[in-house]
């Protein structure tokens, strides 16, 4: 009896490593954005920011979102084609063939993800299709399943601050799978002469002569709006002419407004709510605070230094690779970590007892305003990160390229 002939098994045409689409010369580079959220946080506008500023001669850019949203309706506005499909944790198999679909009937080149949701699923997908991928981690620190996926895929990894680029070295990324490209902001919308004072200070019902602090984010717990709220309070009790502003919404709204009324300072902290246009804020705040639990390279404190404002932050992720403290504002050690020398308590009292200090030294406040603008125009503009990007971009697909003319000829 003859032996069995061995089973050749067909290898699938998904899982060969041509890319499945090569940009051709002078073709747009397309680039799906797939992203884990669609509210309106700093991954969003990150994004948003990013893609205004890739040469639209040079990119087509789509995105595939969990959700519809203000934020979707709002890339619909600008153009852009905008896909939905669930993204968990889990990474449901249809939102994955969804991204290979796409790729192959649209012709997309490069695959960019935002949030780790979003980074199991692309990067899955960019394996199955060839499709050079690349994912921005937007915290402060690489969670093991971040780390995980790059390891297993070979996506390229984007941070956004020092912390988690020392982080993704000291496990043993690859240092040429890793590119540290900082967060920057729009300078002509972000600047000291983006608006009116009197405008937002209207609008909250306070005089123009009337000291304003800010704080400027979502409200939810790892953003620190309850210490905002509590170094308002300790403040008051010492300067009660000293009014407060917290911009942004969130899960916390209610319960935040609740307690500044048990405070007994609800005449003077007022909840502004998401400001349509933030740029049009920022140049009424005489400082802002940064109370976050949390942060990599918040866009609230680049937005408030390009308009102009002193910041007191608490020093979490790259927030010190920021402010320059003592120049361009004052950093506070956390609860955890005192590490950073400063003459304040850690946490929120040393933000609150900073701003005092600050409050009585109106030159050294308008000082750190003209260097904070200054900073912010020599390191955080959006222009160098999205070429930075637009870099990386071009190198992930120059390889591709090279190995689709190696299989066109074998």
């Amino acid at each position: 009896m003859a032996a069995p002939r061995p089973i050749r098994r067909r290898q699938s045409r998904l899982m060969t490593r041509a890319p499945h689409i090569v940009a051709k010369p002078g073709e747009q580079i397309h680039v799906l954005e797939v992203l884990g959220n669609a509210i309106v946080g700093g991954m969003e506008n990150y994004v948003r920011n990013l893609i205004a500023c890739l040469p639209a001669e040079e990119y087509k850019v789509s995105l595939l979102c969990p959700f519809e949203s203000a934020f979707t309706k709002a890339l619909r506005i600008e153009g852009r084609d905008v896909f939905i499909a669930p993204l968990r944790d889990d990474r449901p198999w249809r939102t994955i063939e969804l991204i290979c679909t796409l790729v192959r009937q649209h012709g997309v080149h490069l695959l960019h993800a935002h949030l780790m949701n979003a980074h199991t699923a692309t990067a899955i997908a960019g394996k199955l299709t060839g499709t050079p991928t690349v994912a921005t981690l937007h915290g402060m620190s690489l969670q093991p399943q971040e780390i995980s996926v790059v390891r297993n895929t070979g996506s390229h990894t984007i941070v956004v601050c020092r912390e988690a680029w020392s982080q993704a070295m000291a496990v043993g990324l690859a240092p040429d799978a890793v590119s540290l490209v900082p967060n920057g902001v729009d300078l002509s919308t972000y600047n000291p002469q983006s608006a009116d004072p009197a405008d937002f200070r209207r609008a909250i019902n306070i005089g123009t002569d009337d000291f304003l602090i800010g704080f400027v984010g979502r409200l939810a717990w790892e953003k620190g709006p309850d210490k905002f709220l509590k170094a308002a309070e300790y403040i008051l009790q010492r300067r009660p002419d000293i009014h407060f502003a917290m911009i942004g919404t969130g899960v916390m709204e209610t319960e935040l407004a609740e307690a500044a009324g048990r405070a007994g300072i609800s005449a003077h902290f007022h909840m502004a709510g998401l400001w349509p246009r933030p740029n049009k804020a920022y140049p009424s705040l005489d400082m802002m605070l940064h109370t976050s639990r949390a942060d990599a390279m918040p866009l609230a404190i680049l937005e408030a230094m390009a308009s102009g404002v002193p910041v007191v932050a608490i020093g979490v992720g790259g927030v010190p690779e920021i402010i320059e403290t003592g120049e361009t504002g004052i950093l506070i050690g956390t609860s955890e970590w005192p590490g950073i020398v400063s003459e304040y308590a850690g946490d929120w009292e040393g933000v609150a007892q900073a701003a005092l200090a600050l409050i009585g030294q109106p030159k050294r406040l308008k000082d750190m305003s003209a260097k904070s603008v200054v900073r912010a125009q020599a390191y955080y503009d959006i222009r160098r990160s999205a070429s930075a990007t637009s870099q990386l971009f071009r190198q992930m697909l120059r390889p591709a390229l090279e190995q689709a003319r190696l299989h066109s000829v074998t």
